[in-house]
């Protein structure tokens, strides 16, 4: 028990007054009895007897009442160590992940839990809270309340140690403040439990849905493709008990196209066919219906009238290996000798290709350098009696570099970055046992740039710096077989591809997505992504003949978008919502070492309460008091 003003417990010495004048008048001188009232001895001792028990009654009496007296002026209570820590934080995490749409006991996770928090009546003054994508500190009840009902769903999911980090830089750098984190979430499974810090409590409410059912649609691509039509593959998955088939259904903008119907009796995976029209503008929409998990039951794509990428080569030896490889529908390819090159036609190619000249003319220079600071892509293949000062002056300009002198030793081929962007998805593991190509003789290299092939000393054979590429060896077919490797499809034609990243199928929300729009902006110009409620300006940068645009955040909700430059509609854009939160699999809070778990909000919330509670006791003494001086009258007026 603990006293508000312990100071005036030092009245209880005046106790002490009461005690000494009663002994006073306890002292008596001894009498000696007549003999004539002898006989009234025994009577007289047996009065004497029960008045002094009875003043003893009534002293303690007494005494006790002047004791409850001063102890409830003391003011006594009992309280933790955390009730009586007047510098209280807390901190709420509400977790409005789309995992939380999934159905509890009395409907969706978040929706159920916002409203309960709003019916709550939290227990402080003000309060930080933060959410996957808002964060709000330091506000008042009020304002709480009135916020809380508008939290919405949000893509992606912040995972415990970047809610402990977070939190932590709500939390006020006071050591002598009692600080709670409260974590509200159905705690779905990214990461094992990080450390909790000792200055922190943390409270836990685990909401768990009814079940863990779901069927998403995972992705969606072009497998073939042809004049007439293409062959589309979907992707749908499911978890948890499910029907044996699921219709799944295909929209070109509002219309119905077409339906099929997935089979799950054997496998959790499957994957369903669409045959469509090849038309040149199809805004894509495939549908399922599942109650569970809402955000995954749509998926969006466009397929746009296509771009041809225009390459350019310049030759001065046999060109045919790059006829080959760039004679496709998505490319537009022109070659032309040094000599007639026309200079005009640079500008608005893509991708050159500078193949094996002997000299390069000052002229040509100043036009690739130019070509390729305004975005464009650029290969350079050296010829054998390559003229080693225009190398140089153009590996210079270019900031590559440059070549020591020609080395007649035979050399293979035998080292693939893996990890370099020409490479993704080429490859389904890292090959190390192949035919390697080999070179009979190369240019000795010295760069500080990006190697995309290597030979086997670990010098560079193809190495990039921004948007432009360098071989150090001649690839006619007399000094290499590298144009019979395996290796020269995928090398140059995603050189030509990365050149003008044209759309894909669609993007993922909260990635940074890069792409290519081929347009030319005037001074002021600017590139805009809309549909029919919202409209943003997307990061982007202007080159020559395209525009580079870039997004992360934005859009925020998925579907299909127009690219627009002022009113003129440019080409669609498709945008969909990650589906890392539609495998519903959980943590076990009660593992997480350090925390206290709770079953409910309300749970949760009556124990901080209870927990700040000052139980006073001052009533009762009063009570007491009250009660002792009623029996001392008692006492008086009926004990003989």
């Amino acid at each position: 028990m603990q006293f508000q003003h312990p100071e005036l417990l030092y009245a209880l010495f005046l106790l002490l007054i009461p005690i000494f004048i009663h002994l006073f008048q306890l002292r008596r001188f001894k009498q000696v009895d007549f003999t004539n009232v002898a006989f009234l001895k025994k009577v007289t001792i047996q009065t004497r007897k029960s008045s002094q028990l009875k003043k003893w009654i009534t002293l303690l009496l007494r005494l006790l009442a002047l004791a409850s007296i001063i102890i409830a002026f003391a003011q006594p209570f009992t309280a933790t160590k955390t009730a009586l820590n007047t510098n209280k934080e807390t901190v709420l995490y509400i977790d409005n992940s789309f995992s939380m749409q999934a159905k509890g006991t009395n409907g969706p996770l978040l929706n159920r839990s916002l409203q309960e928090l709003y019916n709550l009546q939290i227990p402080s003054e003000k309060i930080s809270w933060f959410t996957n994508n808002s964060t709000h500190k330091n506000v008042s009840l009020q304002d709480f309340t009135s916020e809380i009902l508008s939290v919405s769903y949000a893509q992606g999911q912040l995972s415990l140690s970047e809610v402990l980090l977070k939190a932590n830089q709500l939390f006020s750098d006071s050591e002598a403040s009692n600080k709670r984190l409260i974590l509200i979430s159905d705690f779905q499974q990214n990461e094992t439990f990080p450390e909790v810090p000792e200055n922190i409590t943390i409270n836990t409410v685990r909401l768990q849905p009814v079940n863990t059912n779901n069927i998403t649609v995972d992705s969606v691509y072009i497998s073939s493709k042809n004049g007439q039509n293409i062959q589309l593959k979907v992707d749908v998955s499911a978890s948890g008990e499910v029907p044996e088939s699921v219709p799944v259904s295909l929209f070109n903008g509002e219309s119905l196209v077409a339906k099929t119907a997935v089979d799950f009796s054997s496998n959790n995976s499957n994957t369903t066919v669409f045959d469509i029209e090849n038309t040149s503008d199809f805004k894509g929409r495939l549908e399922i219906t599942d109650p569970n998990l809402p955000y995954d039951n749509n998926l969006f794509f466009s397929i746009n009238a296509p771009k041809k990428i225009k390459v350019l080569s310049i030759n001065e030896a046999d060109s045919g290996f790059l006829q080959r490889l760039f004679n496709q529908e998505e490319f537009e390819y022109t070659q032309q000798t040094q000599n007639s090159l026309n200079y005009n036609n640079i500008p608005n190619q893509d991708f050159i290709i500078i193949n094996q000249l002997t000299a390069i003319p000052a002229s040509l220079v100043t036009a690739i350098q130019s070509f390729s600071a305004n975005g464009g892509s650029v290969l350079v293949i050296p010829s054998e009696q390559a003229e080693i000062n225009d190398y140089n002056n153009l590996l210079a300009t270019l900031g590559m570099g440059s070549f020591s002198g020609k080395i007649s030793s035979e050399k293979q081929i035998t080292q693939i970055v893996f990890d370099h962007p020409l490479y993704q998805n080429v490859f389904e593991k890292r090959v190390v046992n192949f035919q390697y190509p080999t070179v009979n003789s190369y240019y000795q290299a010295n760069t500080n740039a990006t190697s995309v092939l290597n030979y086997e000393d670990g010098k560079p054979f193809i190495f990039q710096k921004s948007n432009t590429y360098f071989l150090s060896a001649p690839i006619n077919l007399e000094n290499s077989n590298f144009q019979n490797s395996p290796l020269i499809v995928p090398t140059f034609y995603n050189m030509a591809q990365q050149s003008l990243a044209l759309p894909n199928l669609y993007y993922t929300i909260g990635k940074q997505n890069n792409f290519d729009i081929p347009v030319q902006l005037m001074e002021d110009e600017i590139l805009k992504i809309k549909d029919s409620s919202n409209v943003f300006i997307p990061l982007q940068q202007t080159k020559a003949n395209k525009v580079a645009v870039t997004t992360i955040e934005e859009p925020a909700t998925s579907g299909t978008f127009d690219i627009v430059k002022e009113t003129d509609f440019i080409t669609n854009i498709s945008y969909n919502f990650n589906r890392n939160e539609s495998n519903l699999q959980y943590l076990n809070t009660e593992n997480w070492n350090g925390v206290n778990n709770n079953a409910s909000i309300s749970e949760l919330f009556d124990s901080i309460t209870e927990a700040n509670n000052i139980n006073s006791f001052w009533k009762w003494f009063v009570i007491f008091a009250v009660l002792f001086l009623l029996i001392e009258m008692l006492v008086l007026k009926f004990f003989k």
